[in-house]
């Protein structure tokens, strides 16, 4: 063999390698990373009333009817303390004027929340209505949960005779930087007051037993 055709030869048997040594094979792209599953509505509600704990704000009342002659609400200082807050439980005191008796405990359960009202005596012992309330049944949205009576509590009012109550549905509302309700309602009653976000007060006193 000439060696010119060998020489010819081995420059061939060059550009082979060197073609199959040249840029290295693309890789695959990489999968999407797996989008985290949402919060649900109770969770993302509990967490922003969460971020107002340890403040106080003072509300007004946006709807009372009808208006008991004697209403231990009207023309009443109205403060809500965020007292409270621990893993999945929040304790809210609702003060009115020197009354510390009432306190809103909501609790995370599952993708729910339950709604009790801590009532309480000067003393600390619990009044005769106490720890009534709700679970919430629908979802919900991250701004407004409603707690509709539940059978522990329809049990309590019919023996205190308070069977109106058996009908009662609760509701919170959580607008963050702006406004905080707590609802009550039943056929032929509608009770709601609206705390200013905006503006915190001092804070009250301890709840009593607390």
């Amino acid at each position: 063999m000439s060696r010119t055709r060998i020489g010819s030869l081995a420059w061939l048997l060059v550009g082979i390698i060197v073609a199959g040594c040249g840029a290295p094979a693309t890789a695959p792209a990489p999968e999407p990373a797996a989008a985290l599953p949402a919060s649900p509505p109770a969770a993302q509600f509990l967490a922003a009333l969460s971020t107002l704990c340890r403040q106080a704000f003072a509300g007004r009342i946006t709807a009372n009817e009808p208006q008991a002659a004697n209403d231990p609400f009207e023309g009443r200082e109205l403060v809500m303390h965020v007292r409270t807050c621990g893993p999945g439980r929040i304790l809210v005191p609702f003060h009115v004027g020197d009354d510390r008796s009432r306190t809103f405990v909501i609790t995370l359960v599952g993708d729910r929340l339950r709604l009790k009202h801590d009532h309480r005596h000067k003393d600390g012992s619990e009044d005769v209505l106490t720890m009534y309330g709700g679970d919430t049944i629908a979802a919900g949205t991250a701004t407004r949960q409603e707690f509709p009576v539940d059978d522990f509590s329809k049990k309590l009012f019919t023996r205190e005779k308070r069977e109106v109550s058996n009908t009662n549905t609760w509701a919170m509302e959580m607008h963050p930087g702006r406004m905080f309700a707590y609802e009550l309602s039943r056929p032929g009653r509608m009770f709601r007051v609206e705390f200013d976000l905006t503006r915190r007060v001092p804070a009250p006193p301890p709840a009593w037993g607390q």
